[in-house]
């Protein structure tokens, strides 16, 4: 190895060994950019955590006996790692997912 000795190392735990901190970020940057997934709307938008989404057809919830109707905007959507999922919050409905199809950006 290459490093000073005054770098500091820290464990890391995938390959059970002590490395470097700076190759630790390095490696840290590398699986969050391969990670990353790109969630697009029903017209090709890129979302991302936060973004606001309106609905663009009726929707029935399984197991909610209702129906979100079209136009309804649902706020703060979080991104599942799926993608073609989002998470989201509704006033009258605890962890809805909904499909990226269905939605648009604005």
């Amino acid at each position: 190895m290459n490093s000073s000795a005054d770098e500091e190392f820290v464990y890391d735990e995938a390959t059970g060994e002590w490395i470097p901190a700076s190759q630790a970020a390095a490696n840290a940057a590398a699986g969050a950019a391969a990670g990353a997934v790109e969630v697009r709307d029903s017209v090709g938008n890129l979302l991302a955590d936060g973004d606001s989404v309106t609905l663009i057809k009726d929707l029935k919830v399984k197991g909610a006996n209702q129906v979100l109707k079209r136009g309804t905007v649902i706020r703060s959507i979080r991104l599942t790692g799926d993608s073609q999922e989002i998470d989201c919050r509704h006033d009258t409905i605890k962890g809805l997912v909904l499909r990226a199809e269905f939605v648009k950006k604005g």
